[in-house]
């Protein structure tokens, strides 16, 4: 089949579906889109909530409880280890599916009875406030991660640790304020960077040790700024800098952010991979339009934050040994033929799910583990499952479901926005696709947060300058967040400095931060390239590159055109580096 237009029915904005689309969509069989990519992974992420924790009692049990779920939000909430014991059965709920309601209405009173558990956390002792963690000892504000120790304000942090206000990194140690990164050993504020030690500022670099501000370096020592020093020269100027200083770190920040933009930047992180478009991608062949893949992906589209999938489409926080995997949150872990499913793990043959596992033959089902033949809760017989499903289907084309909004929801799309139990500002769509406050009332949820009562013991006159000042007793404070009075939705107001935090920051010389962590994780974020990819051209005109006055190649890129960044393609970039 040849590809094909469409218009977005959310954005009003044309997409193309091309024939390799049109080719997994029929081995599944389930219809074509009718959203576009950025609008599907919007919808997609809206049902996920990674780092804002609340207090709510236990529905069962009524002791209180650090949950995702706002105390507001018309869920039944369970403690992990109730929800997990055999005190109840999912089934209980179970409903008669009703051929005179749309399918998703149903599903939304199924949500509102099925009580959930309070987070999606598996084996993390010693770590109640964190979330969609797994194998994480004693981690504080982590997020996302995955087999860990003593991580702090992190997000997307595996096999690391000992390790303070990161974003995705892999196979790090005693490091500090990194985004994308892979086995760092005492290295911090650091970007894209593997393989180093000792080291501070780097962005791009690989196996550099005892290096400060540095760009595209590969296998260097003793540089500053990209200069080649003497080691009794590097110790020197290393001392002079005193990142200890909040103000000498500060204005370290601004001459290295200054000095990197004079620097190529590859048009797209890929490494070790075949046919593939997007950005951090490594070990991957023929995945188009993806993001964050860490290894063992193949014939995968428009997927994100992945490792260990095969033929699949649409998906989240994803894989674990899984295969023909569509429009999931959190989903896989071998896993097979598992579509339109939020927080659902080692299932077969399911769609429409939420909060599933070790299931099979599931259609509409919420919290069940270890069932088959089940809808909306329900047990079936397997011929009585078989024929009922078909129809369930043709119910679902004919009279479909649809939003305040006027989009209509037939079989094959995910679930409506506005059945999340997270509103918009709650989840990570807005931590991708950032939006006021105004904007998401004009076509999503926005709820109002939670009125701190904190109390700050210090302001910022009172804040030490030198972390060498720090006294021991400041971990009895109550700071203010520098953003207090900017009115951000995510900033906490204030936060206070940990022990163990003091003794990292003391230990590698590093000055104390002035921003709550939120507002820390925001400013990761905003390092980092959008999810989404844009066609340009390379901008390198140097002689020595092989080519007649300006380099001619193409590509798709996540820098937009509007960045300030300098980008090469491969070939020139490798010139430039290697």
């Amino acid at each position: 089949m040849q590809s094909e237009n469409k218009t977005c029915q959310n954005c009003q904005k044309s997409f193309t579906i091309e024939s390799e689309d049109f080719n997994f969509y029929e081995k599944i069989k389930v219809p074509p889109p009718t959203f576009c990519p950025d609008c599907r992974l919007v919808r997609r992420l809206n049902w996920r909530n990674e780092r804002n924790l609340f207090k709510r009692a236990c529905d069962k049990t009524g002791k209180p409880v650090i949950t995702m779920f706002h105390p507001e939000a018309e869920v039944r909430v369970y403690e992990h280890d109730v929800w997990w014991s055999d005190e109840w059965d999912p089934c209980e709920y179970g409903q008669n599916y009703d051929f005179s309601k749309p399918f998703f209405e149903q599903f939304q009173e199924l949500l509102l009875r099925v009580p959930l558990t309070n987070l999606g956390n598996t084996n993390c002792p010693g770590s109640p406030y964190g979330n969609h963690n797994v194998d994480c000892e004693n981690c504080y504000l982590t997020f996302a991660s995955y087999m860990n120790q003593n991580i702090y304000y992190s997000q997307g942090a595996a096999n690391s640790r000992d390790c303070f206000d990161s974003y995705t990194i892999q196979k790090c140690e005693q490091c500090y304020e990194d985004t994308l990164c892979k086995t760092l050993y005492q290295t911090h504020f650091s970007y894209n960077s593997d393989d180093s030690v000792d080291s501070y500022f780097l962005q791009n670099c690989i196996n550099c040790q005892d290096c400060i501000g540095c760009v595209n370096l590969r296998h260097k020592r003793f540089c500053i700024f990209n200069k080649q020093l003497a080691e009794e020269e590097f110790k020197k100027q290393k001392k002079e800098f005193n990142f200890g200083s909040y103000e000498k770190l500060s204005d370290f920040k601004n001459k290295y952010r200054d000095f990197a933009l004079k620097f190529p930047q590859k048009y797209s992180n890929i490494i070790k991979s075949v046919d593939v478009s997007g950005d951090n991608i490594m070990n991957a062949k023929n995945v188009k339009y993806s993001f964050d893949i860490y290894g063992d992906m193949e014939n995968c589209k428009f997927v994100a934050h992945g490792l260990g999938a095969k033929d699949s489409y649409d998906c989240y926080g994803f894989g674990g040994g899984a295969s023909l995997l569509y429009e999931g949150v959190d989903t896989g872990l071998k896993a097979f033929n598992q579509y339109f499913s939020v927080l659902t793990h080692s299932c077969l043959d399911t769609a429409y799910t939420y909060m599933c596992y070790n299931s099979k033959n599931l259609f509409g089902c919420i919290g069940l583990r270890k069932k088959e033949y089940c809808i909306l809760n329900r047990q079936y017989a397997k011929a009585e499952y078989e024929t009922m499903l078909p129809k369930i289907i043709e119910h679902m084309n004919k009279m479909p479901f649809t939003d305040k909004k006027g989009i209509v929801y037939r079989y094959g799309e995910f679930f409506p926005a506005e059945l999340s139990p997270f509103s918009y500002n709650e989840s990570i769509a807005n931590e991708y696709f950032p939006k006021n406050a105004e904007e998401i009332k004009k076509d999503y949820f926005f709820r109002e947060g939670i009125e701190r009562e904190y109390k700050t013991t210090l302001d910022f006159s009172n804040m030490p300058e030198d972390i060498t000042d720090v006294k021991d007793d400041i971990v009895n404070e109550i700071a203010p967040c520098r953003n207090k009075d900017l009115d951000l939705f995510y900033c906490t107001q204030a936060f206070r400095i940990l022990k163990e935090e003091l003794n990292f920051l003391r230990k590698q010389n590093i000055a104390l931060p002035r921003l709550c962590p939120n507002c820390r994780h925001y400013e990761r974020l905003e390092r980092r390239n959008q999810m989404k990819l844009w066609r340009r051209s390379c901008m390198c005109d140097k002689a020595n590159h092989n080519h007649s006055g300006r380099c001619q190649s193409e590509f798709e890129t996540p820098y937009s055109p509007d960045r300030p960044e300098i980008i090469y393609c491969e070939k020139c970039y490798q010139q430039e580096v290697y």
